[in-house]
């Protein structure tokens, strides 16, 4: 996945195609900022909620948003917070980005006609709004975190020491970032019953082969990609109705354990307690609990360990703040099974088929994202997720659309466009966004206060 979709040779989103959007209705797929400017104002509005109930701090305020598309997104919730004082308390924003493309199109968007000047850890311009300084990062690892920051040299990423600086207040926004990064497929397999048994030809004479004991219970196996003539140590799984003469690559199903395998499937209860039914999938995504955690580190700071050596991941922070907002689609409380997909044209396609043209995606299991922010830091709180429609009619989207119709009082059709893109946005069935996208905030832990869109409401 990490390959075909951010590959700097031929990526889909980091190669850029004479004429190819990726998004909106002449792209791929289009996406909720896209469909309505109330989306993102809901955000900014979210955004500014949670700042006033954290005490409305007067500086340090960083907005950080990875995989930001086309700088939609950001660009309505900067809009809504372009007001004093919380615009004079936001520090810097950050876009992770690792698309050159994209990050044209967020530029100009965001900044317009400033220049874009070339820095350590990525890029700065200045934002039409307030004139904050906006940063582009490729990875949230180069984002500094009050601990350490790494530094893009010639010779690659380098870390190094800055002061501890717990004072910074992230707003942090994942709108459909989760569900394109990589994941691991494992499928539990039934122990194979050998009737014959297995002797070792050794210098001193026949050694009889003893099955041991996890030989005789089901074992997790990894599903690989490979090219379409199979490989003798691999069987073939079906991915998809596409002819397998239309497709150069398939999903197989490896004979024997691979090292993620052995360790993946380990880590939750949630995996372990499939093993047992064969046939059993799980799909799992490391990088994607490794950004949920650092996530709630930078807000809620990670407690030191007791060690003599202490770690660059340890951040004290004694005064959690800040929060995390994460927009995607997935089971609210299941693990995602076989949902590995291409979309392209709006269409859903082989995840194989022409690499480097096709978007692809995997639900998000947001369970697992959960679990890793709370292992990760002790000073923050999970909520949801909830249904995205519910966030959203919570937030108020209904009331904002019917003002933003009275000022539409002599267009009909524009009203109409207004209305629907809401409906799309909340309604529950008919291929609506309402139901399958998901909504979860990584909050300070606060002893009982819920955020706004999770049961809290604004003092």
């Amino acid at each position: 996945m990490r390959q075909c979709l951010t590959s700097p040779d031929g990526g889909y989103y980091t190669s850029q195609t004479q004429g190819k959007e990726q998004f909106g209705q002449k792209g791929d797929f289009i996406t909720s900022p896209e469909i309505s400017q109330i989306f993102g104002e809901l955000l900014g509005i979210w955004l500014v909620a949670e700042w006033m109930a954290q005490g409305k701090v007067s500086n340090g305020v960083e907005v950080i948003e990875v995989g930001p598309g086309r700088g939609t997104l950001m660009d309505d919730m900067l809009r809504v917070c372009n007001f004093k004082p919380l615009a004079s308390s936001i520090e810097s924003v950050y876009l992770v980005e690792a698309s050159p493309a994209l990050r044209d199109s967020q530029k100009q968007l965001l900044c317009g006609d400033a220049s874009l000047e070339e820095i350590d850890i990525g890029f700065r311009s200045t934002s039409k709004y307030s004139r904050v300084p906006v940063i582009w990062c490729e990875d949230i690892r180069f984002v500094p975190n009050g601990k350490f920051c790494f530094i893009s040299s010639q010779k690659g990423p380098r870390s190094t020491d800055m002061p501890i600086d717990p004072s910074k207040t992230p707003f942090i926004f994942a709108h459909e970032f989760f569900d394109a990064l990589p994941i691991h497929a494992f499928q539990s397999v039934a122990p194979k019953l050998n009737t014959t048994s297995q002797v070792l030809a050794t210098p001193t004479g026949p050694l009889p082969l003893e099955t041991s004991s996890q030989a005789k219970m089901p074992q997790w196996r990894e599903l690989v990609v490979t090219p379409t003539s199979p490989a003798s140590n691999i069987t073939i799984t079906p991915s998809s109705s596409i002819p397998k003469s239309e497709l150069d690559f398939q999903l197989s199903l490896a004979k024997a354990s691979t090292p993620p395998s052995l360790l993946f499937p380990t880590l939750s209860q949630r995996y372990k307690a499939l093993l047992p039914t064969p046939g059993s999938v799980v799909e799992i995504s490391p990088e994607s609990h490794s950004y949920a955690a650092d996530f709630a580190r930078r807000i809620g700071g990670s407690s030191p360990k007791p060690s003599p050596v202490s770690t660059p991941s340890t951040m004290v922070k004694h005064h959690p703040s800040g929060a995390a907002l994460i927009f995607d689609y997935g089971p609210a409380d299941t693990v995602p099974t076989s949902t590995l997909r291409g979309i392209r044209a709006h269409q859903l396609v082989s995840p194989l088929t022409d690499p480097g043209l096709v978007d692809i995606s995997a639900d998000v299991d947001f369970t697992a994202l959960a679990e890793a922010a709370l292992a990760a830091s002790p000073g923050i709180e999970v909520h949801g997720p909830v249904e995205q429609g519910r966030w959203l009619q919570c937030m108020g989207i209904r009331e904002r659309a019917e003002i933003i119709c009275k000022g539409l009082e002599e267009d009909e059709e524009g009203r109409k466009r207004v209305r629907g893109a809401v409906q799309r946005l909340v309604e529950r069935g008919g291929g609506a966004m309402g139901k399958i996208y998901k909504v979860l905030a990584i909050v300070p832990e606060s002893g009982g206060r819920r955020p706004v869109g999770f049961g809290g409401s604004v003092e």
